[in-house]
């Protein structure tokens, strides 16, 4: 089955200090709500979450709770704890109602020409950190800002993980190692985001990340 999987940063009110431009990856909580809405009847629909903002614990999972929805949410390992992103309890409890934990690195930096000491750090630190958090086993991970070529790949194939997710966009297919997802942002167009869920991103679009996929999976 063709998946969708949305993903989501920071949702409602910005409650720490963002950097520049990082405005638009927060949502307002009545749009974030709306959007639930309209997909909580479409099996083929996912929802991913990265950072661990700490709007994920306090806005977003009541909202999936009420919904009777369940997302995952990717993490960096080094944040936890830190004001404005989520506390270790927060994660604890986040697994107890269902959701899922996914590794997003240890301090949210580009994996790419990481050397490989700092690369296993990312990939391997984080996951042993958050599976100590969690009491649970963590195979998944997201790459930070979309980035990755046949380096982090590998490094990726090399630590274990059974799934691995991008920002291409696009659909994805159920089950498969490396997961596109769309990222929806303060400025997506709300009749993008509806044409997405209703129809897929179209024949012409799917071959165009898909070769953009290709390059970037075999690049240095």
């Amino acid at each position: 089955m063709a998946l969708i999987i949305l993903n989501f940063h920071g949702v409602g009110p910005i409650s720490r200090v963002i950097e520049e431009g990082e405005q638009d990856w927060w949502l307002d909580q009545s749009a974030f709500e709306s959007l639930l809405d309209a997909v909580r009847e479409r099996s083929q629909v996912q929802l991913t979450f990265d950072d661990g903002n700490a709007s994920d614990f306090e806005i977003a999972l009541p909202a999936l709770l009420r919904r009777g929805m369940r997302a995952t949410f990717f993490l960096c390992s080094g944040l936890l704890d830190q004001p404005g992103f989520l506390s270790r309890k927060q994660v604890r409890e986040l697994l107890s109602t269902g959701m899922r934990i996914g590794s997003h690195g240890v301090a949210h930096r580009s994996w790419r020409k990481l050397n490989p000491e700092q690369l296993v750090l990312e990939l391997e630190g984080s996951r042993q950190a958050l599976e100590t958090a969690c009491g649970s086993p963590v195979d998944a991970a997201a790459c930070p800002f979309g980035a990755y070529d046949r380096h982090v790949l590998s490094g990726l194939r090399k630590a274990g993980y059974r799934f691995v997710y991008t920002s291409d966009g696009g659909s994805a297919t159920e089950g498969q190692w490396l997961q596109g997802r769309t990222t929806i942002k303060r400025s997506t167009p709300p009749a993008d985001i509806q044409r997405l869920i209703l129809r897929g991103p179209g024949a012409a679009e799917q071959l165009l990340i898909n070769l953009r996929k290709f390059l970037k999976r075999f690049r240095g």
